[in-house]
């Protein structure tokens, strides 16, 4: 799991300014879970990185201010058996996040009004609608 991790566009996060930490996971694996270390976690210091242009940073230091622990994002995954598999497991898990953080924010929505002949055909069939449901009453039958 060497090289650049692309988050988007050019932009990557170099290996170098990753930090892994492996541990025991729980789960399944038998008597191989107690002797391997196959939980990964993955650190990478928002705060402090120079891989990102500074308009995604403070953005993605923002958006993800819930997560971050001293401006360092946390990255966990225990879901496979392998420590090789987990370790593309969380690596794909962060860069997605990076990406979602740092997208721009959506256009703000053009206020639009409604055109006075959708308002009156829509009022025009309330009113014929109900003239059917009045027709139906039993009132006049007697």
């Amino acid at each position: 799991m060497s090289g650049p991790h692309v988050i988007r566009g050019s932009v990557c996060l170099p290996e170098a300014e990753l930090s892994w930490r492996f541990s025991r996971s729980s789960g399944p694996g038998g008597q191989h879970v107690n002797t391997s270390d196959s939980q990964v976690e993955l650190r990478f210091d928002l705060a402090r990185t120079r891989a990102l242009p500074p308009v995604w940073r403070d953005r993605a230091l923002e958006r993800l201010a819930g997560r971050l622990t001293d401006g360092v994002l946390t990255v966990r995954a225990s879901e496979h058996r392998s420590q090789w598999r987990n370790r593309e497991a969380a690596a794909v898990r962060l860069t997605a996040l990076l990406a979602e953080a740092t997208a721009p924010p959506p256009r703000p929505r053009k206020a639009t009004r409604i055109p006075r002949g959708i308002n009156e055909r829509r009022l025009r069939e309330k009113k014929q609608r109900a003239d059917t449901k009045r027709g139906r009453s039993g009132r006049d039958w007697g």
